[in-house]
């Protein structure tokens, strides 16, 4: 599984609107998330001073684990964010979609519906867990 920044933060957010469908399938989803650097970035941003040291605990015990190399990556991550620059695609995205191409059988759960419109190898959907509309 291919973690974005929306469902860390809301599993991490007792008062966000998704928290309690995050907390729920995060049950059913076996350890470790895996992740890039960007969407940490941004989790610990959003979670702010307080609660970025837990989206590092979550790293440090092996739940959530960074596996990504955006330099060894980055020509196609480039490439992603200019073919998707009308969405437009933030960084994040573009190294959680360039992970589900080389991560065998990868479903990326998301709050994001972008993930709707981005496709994996040029024309693959993209599998993913994301709340109902």
């Amino acid at each position: 599984m291919i973690v974005d920044t929306g469902p860390l933060v809301a599993v991490l957010n007792g008062r966000d609107a998704h928290h309690a469908w995050a907390v729920a399938e995060l049950a059913a989803i076996p350890a470790p998330l895996l992740t890039c650097e960007a969407v940490l970035a941004e989790a610990c941003h959003l979670c702010g001073p307080r609660g970025a040291p837990t989206v590092l605990e979550l790293v440090r015990r092996g739940a959530v684990a960074p596996a990504f190399r955006l330099e060894e990556q980055l020509p196609t991550v480039e490439r992603l964010m200019r073919r998707y620059a009308n969405v437009p695609m933030a960084l994040a995205d573009a190294c959680l979609v360039r992970m589900a191409e080389i991560v065998p059988d990868a479903v990326v759960w998301t709050l994001d519906a972008d993930f709707r419109v981005y496709r994996k190898n040029g024309r693959a959907v993209i599998p993913t867990i994301m709340p109902r509309r």
